[in-house]
């Protein structure tokens, strides 16, 4: 479907021309207008199929409808803005790249939109919230904060959206957002996405949303078919010489997951010592040094970006070539949102399992769960 043809803003439109966006995707084409409608919806969705825009577009065209008209009612009023639009993203990188698309969209308006999340000095954001901001894109735990500070004021907001549901309830958000949704207006509207929609999901969705439309695109739990996959034996003592042999003319970026923050480490130092250009991204890395590894993945700096399970739904890089698995991951979900990092977009790209020979029986539990000839 043609953006052009939805009724859009025309400076939306314009946004969208300037990121070489003719058509919607199909999770686009799904949400979009139904969103339009003032539905509540509950969204499912693989991962790299575009399901940020698909809440962003309505979200901006909702807000560009009076928002002159609501400008200069607050500017006569004197009293500080209200926020209207409330994004919650499970991570500090997914709530950046959501502002991000904001930014990229809403370039030709005077829509506002602030970042909140953790790891950063409290400040900068505390000043957007109390001057008024259209739209806060926030990870529940730094929110909570500056709602404690009572540095936010929820009671304008229209719209609720939940990115990533699944991985919030994961990571233990889910009782700050209840808290979160207690300090906004019932009346109104709530979109929530979650890559997988396992039946705690779907029972705490029913709870905050009213006469919710479900949406589903493409498989549920699977990865993108774009994705070719590839099982490499390698006891676990040789995986190391296994990746810098390899590393040595990757055919492009390269995102390779390890299940903890030492052995990310560990693993950076000897592919580092043998001069593969790399860098590891993990929890307990400053966010000054997460930005500096993200951004310098993305220039090139570093062909090789070694990550725990933090990055697999916060990091957006459509580039990256290759996903590798230095251990075979212990959920199905987790292969499906590592590898997810790759084939963004319908863009050719390659899942690489390492499998030690004490790992077999994992491997062959996961092939049946995820519905792939792992061999």
């Amino acid at each position: 479907m043609p953006f052009a043809s939805l009724g859009l803003d025309k400076r939306l439109l314009e946004g969208t021309r300037d990121l070489g966006w003719a058509d919607t995707r199909p999770i686009q084409t799904a949400v979009i207008p139904l969103a339009l409608a003032n539905h509540d919806l509950i969204a499912c969705a693989e991962t790299g199929t575009g399901k940020t825009a698909a809440f962003v577009v309505p979200t901006l065209q909702r807000l560009l409808l009076d928002h002159e008209k609501n400008l200069a009612t607050e500017a006569e009023s004197g009293l500080p803005r209200k926020s209207r639009v409330l994004v919650l993203a499970p991570t500090r990188e997914l709530a950046v790249q959501i502002e991000d698309e904001i930014h990229g969209l809403a370039y030709h308006t005077t829509v506002s939109s602030a970042a909140v999340y953790g790891g950063v000095e409290m400040g900068m954001q505390e000043r957007a919230l109390k001057a008024g901001v259209d739209i806060i894109v926030a990870t529940p735990g730094r929110l909570m904060d500056h709602m404690r500070q009572q540095n936010a004021d929820l009671s304008g907001i229209e719209l609720l959206i939940l990115d990533e549901a699944d991985r919030m309830m994961d990571m233990g958000f889910w009782p700050d957002v209840r808290r979160i949704i207690t300090a906004m207006p019932a009346a109104r509207q709530t979109l929530l996405f979650s890559a997988t929609m396992p039946n705690e999901v779907v029972r705490d969705a029913l709870e905050i949303t009213r006469d919710a439309k479900y949406i589903q695109v493409g498989q549920r739990s699977a990865p993108a078919k774009s994705i070719t996959h590839r099982i490499e034996a390698v006891a676990a003592t040789e995986k190391p010489n296994w990746l810098i042999s390899h590393l040595k003319n990757p055919e492009g970026p390269v995102l390779i997951f390890t299940r903890t923050k030492i052995g990310a480490d560990r693993l950076a130092r000897r592919l580092a010592a043998a001069g593969v250009k790399c860098t590891a991204l993990h929890a307990d890395r400053s966010q000054d040094q997460r930005r500096i590894a993200v951004e310098g993945f993305k220039s090139g700096k570093y062909k090789v970006l070694i990550a725990t399970d933090i990055a697999a739904r916060g990091l957006d890089i459509d580039a990256i070539h290759t996903v590798i698995n230095y251990e075979v991951p212990d959920s199905p979900d987790a292969y499906v949102h590592r590898v997810g990092r790759t084939g963004r977009a319908d863009a050719v790209g390659q899942a690489i399992t390492l499998v030690a020979p004490e790992e077999r029986r994992a491997l062959a539990f996961l092939s049946k769960a995820v519905g792939l000839q792992l061999e």
